[in-house]
């Protein structure tokens, strides 16, 4: 299914998972199974009701307000979610987002108001806490999302395991059959293992305890656990972190073909317009719903906001105007009547009523010395092996002045790896990295908490970095970056992931190396920012070596794409977008062969 550019499909179409062919067995080991003995049309595993049209509310809000002391999040919230369709649920940082969707669940009480959702209806969420499932192996986990069905399986497994089976317990198991039917039992460890290997968990993996799996895959885990049995109502808060871009694609072709109601909150620009249909947009302490995916909401929202703020001055001028005549003439017997009619028209003009948005942009600018030298970089066999398993081996690549290159994997360590090793923050096992005479670099690595472990505010963190030691000079870059006034004297210890990126771009305004380095450097960021960052890239004159599970970023800059495979590194000579047209002609021929 293709979407027309700016708009996303209606998430209404059926999906029905593959399912693996019966195994023969006795009698006996056929009814203690939970896979169908012959093969039968598959239907999503959960279903016992009839399919709603579309367009019906599954979920529905009334007068939701929720502040947490004198901080309002939102106030006076009345929306209907409705049955087929995909809300992606946006706003700055701390606008509650997180929050809302937590209402939603039921997992926080507002401080007014309620959520109301029709009998017979099931909900998942996406789960945050993979410690809970720590002593399950993935393909329990996944099953386990659907809470009944799991029950009905747990509890028809203990039966058939008795050794007194009794005629009660024929009778009960006679119930529990019935229902796991119903429940289209037969198809779930086939459909649970075909989600996992989708989120790229291989078979071998589906067996491993929780706790074994590295945390890529302990997410991965949650993910299909949240997605499985096609729930009535799903919720999914920012589902596309610590995954790999071939299961961000996955997920996008997975909700475009999902029946039911998906409310999702990320910060992934392609994915939120991939597969949204409507956009809930919590700011002004309002949620507004737009009927359209994240660059029809950005659209509409620009010109919403310009009108806002034209009323807003308009509204000002306007009370000007009436103090002004109000002062003047209030005084005056021959005028009082007139000033008490502009006194009431005063009182009209609602100007608390345009509150200040929370959104806030980054103002991010590379200004890069010119490059003189043709060749930047030059890798000459290198090679890398973590714990006795390798990474890559005998990597041999020229990077030249002004190339935009990205490095993708499966395998983000591997990926992260040679960021690093490019950058000199690691050594290779084998194999040398040449630099091209007097070129500048900066680096920003995925994991840089380290960098901010020590006793400073954040301006003296960023001074450290730079040749002009003037409190002046320093503010420019943090200004940039949203921190003005005591902000900036905040300690680094107690920044946030979000507040520590921030900084680290400011470093590298500062440093306005010739080639950057960047290995994730939309994580933890919120839209806004990551949209500065891009156009500021974008806008970038020079080299540029980076790694990204954004794809809309990377789509918006590689010019050549550097693949590491379990089989080799491959060098290719094209765009991202390229890159993933050829893929998918080579996955459509591999389906059709």
């Amino acid at each position: 299914m293709t979407a027309a550019k700016g708009w996303a499909p209606i998430c209404g179409a059926g999906r029905v998972l593959a399912v693996l062919p019966g195994r023969s067995r006795s009698d006996t080991a056929t009814l203690r199974s939970h896979r169908r003995p012959a093969a039968a049309p598959a239907q999503p595993i959960g279903t016992t009701i009839p399919l709603r049209l579309s367009g019906e509310t599954v979920i529905s809000t009334q007068g939701l307000t929720l502040q947490f002391g004198t901080q309002v999040l939102f106030e006076d919230v009345t929306l209907k979610f409705t049955q087929g369709n995909c809300y992606g649920l946006i706003g700055p940082n701390g606008a509650g987002k997180s929050t809302f969707l937590k209402i939603l669940a039921g997992e926080i009480e507002p401080n007014s108001g309620k959520v109301i959702i029709p009998p017979g209806l099931r909900m998942a969420v996406l789960q945050q806490d993979h410690f809970a499932y720590n002593d399950f192996d993935a393909l329990t986990t996944v099953l386990m999302g659907h809470e009944r069905l799991y029950k009905v399986m747990q509890e028809k497994d203990a039966l058939y395991a008795k050794p007194d089976f009794n005629e009660a317990d024929g009778m009960r198991t006679a119930e529990l059959e019935l229902e796991f039917g119903e429940l289209n039992g037969w198809e779930a460890e086939a459909q649970a293992g075909e989600l996992l290997g989708g989120l790229g968990i291989p078979v071998s993996r589906h067996g491993t305890l929780v706790k074994d799996l590295d945390d890529g895959d302990k997410v991965r885990v949650l993910l299909a656990q949240a997605v499985f049995g096609e729930p009535d109502i799903l919720l999914l808060d920012e589902p596309t972190n610590h995954l790999e871009v071939e299961s961000i694609l996955w997920l996008e072709e997975f909700l475009l073909t999902f029946r039911n109601t998906v409310i999702v909150v990320s910060h992934d620009r392609h994915f939120l317009n991939k597969v949204c249909t409507h956009t809930a947009d919590i700011d002004f302490h309002e949620v507004q719903l737009y009927a359209g995916n994240y660059e029809f909401w950005k659209a509409a929202s620009e010109m919403a906001l310009r009108h806002r703020n034209a009323k807003k001055t308009k509204n000002e001028e306007r009370a000007k105007e009436l103090k002004d005549f109000i002062a003047r003439f209030s005084a005056n017997a021959s005028k009082s009547r007139q000033a008490t009619a502009r006194k009431k028209m005063l009182g009209k003009l609602d100007l608390e009523a345009f509150r200040p948005s929370s959104r806030k942009y980054p103002h991010v600018v590379f200004q890069p010395e010119k490059i003189h030298s043709t060749q930047m970089l030059r890798l000459d066999d290198v090679s890398k092996s973590v714990a006795g398993q390798p990474l890559f081996e005998g990597v041999n690549l020229s990077i030249q002045r002004n190339e935009r290159v990205v490095i993708v994997s499966r395998n983000s360590v591997a990926s992260s790896a040679l960021l690093e090793i490019i950058a000199g923050a690691q050594q290779p096992d084998n194999g040398s990295v040449t630099w091209g005479p007097s070129v500048t670099r900066s680096f920003l690595p995925k994991d840089y908490n380290h960098l901010f472990d020590l006793d400073a505010c954040i301006i003296d963190w960023l001074r450290q970095y730079s040749e002009d030691q003037s409190e002046g000079f320093i503010r420019q870059f943090l200004g940039r970056m949203l921190f003005t006034g005591d902000e900036s004297k905040k300690s680094v210890t107690v920044l946030s992931g979000g507040e520590k990126v921030r900084c680290m771009i400011a470093r590298l305004m500062l440093e306005d190396a010739q080639c950057l380095i960047l290995d994730g450097p939309t994580n933890h960021l919120d839209l806004e920012s990551i949209t500065s960052l891009n156009n500021a890239l974008v806008k970038r004159k020079g080299t540029l070596i980076f790694g990204s599970h954004d794809v809309e970023l990377i789509e918006s800059l590689a010019e050549r794409v550097i693949e590491i495979t379990e089989g080799g590194v491959i060098d290719h000579q094209y765009s991202y977008t390229e890159f993933l047209r050829r893929r998918s002609e080579k996955l459509d021929l591999a389906v059709g062969a």
